[in-house]
């Protein structure tokens, strides 16, 4: 059997498993929005097998930032849904199609860890422009996250949070992740070559357009452009990108 196939099989494996486990819980509590708790725990996994299977520096180094980044985000979410009922992204969904679609992703995203394991190192120095994509990554999600909580625990916020890294970016916690994304990318993906660049990169493109058009930015704009002073908001603050805020 080819590396290549033996590594995807064990990748999916191992998303599958999370998601077993994740659906067994799911059912448990009532609620689906559960795997997203576990989404970045199976990638985390997912980085363990690749490492396990290569034995490089190199694939136990993104196994560190995979972990901080899962570790950060999982914890987040789970402290931030205790005590809440189903998210209503998940409402009328099958569980059977969730924990399906979830675990595919899982195994799309992984590919430039997959690429890092199968291939050896060609650029030693875009390792390191990727961790440094990476880190910036993990810097905008954990300082907006803490603002977006610390203003929703405020008695006397406004009705929009515009300071910050929030008045830079509407979404700067999603850019954030695309950062994380691209940077994995960069080390797994990019610092292998050519070929294995060009066989991964639809993990970070498929997750940015996720981030910004699909389930990410853009929905959430919908819902949000009805709430006072958002629309004024939108009109003065990127949407994506953090750029200094427009004048009025």
């Amino acid at each position: 059997m080819p590396d290549w196939l033996l590594l995807a099989g064990l990748c999916l494996a191992a998303a599958a498993a999370v998601m077993t486990v994740t659906a067994v819980v799911s059912a448990r509590v009532g609620r689906l929005s559960v795997v997203d708790v576990a989404w970045g725990l199976a990638l985390l996994l997912v980085a363990v097998v690749c490492a396990v299977f290569a034995g490089t520096a190199r694939s136990w180094l993104l196994v560190a930032l995979v972990a901080i980044w899962a570790l950060r985000l999982s914890g987040h979410i789970f402290t931030r849904s205790r005590g809440h009922g189903e998210d209503p992204r998940y409402v009328g969904l099958s569980a059977r199609n969730v924990f399906l679609v979830q675990g595919a992703a899982v195994w799309l995203v992984s590919l430039p860890l997959q690429a890092a394991a199968l291939s050896s190192l060609a650029w030693s120095w875009v390792v390191w422009v990727g961790v440094a994509v990476w880190a910036v990554g993990v810097f905008f999600e954990t300082v907006s996250d803490t603002q977006l909580t610390a203003y929703k625990r405020d008695p006397a916020r406004g009705p929009v949070l515009d300071t910050g890294l929030w008045s830079w970016s509407r979404h700067p916690n999603y850019f954030g992740d695309a950062c994380v994304w691209w940077g994995l990318w960069l080390v797994g993906g990019l610092a292998s070559g050519w070929l294995p660049a060009l066989a991964s990169v639809a993990s970070p493109a498929a997750m940015t357009i996720w981030l910004v058009w699909v389930t990410g930015a853009r929905l959430l704009e919908r819902t949000m452009m009805q709430r006072p002073g958002y629309p004024e908001y939108a009109a003065r603050t990127s949407m994506f990108v953090p750029l200094p805020p427009r004048r009025s």
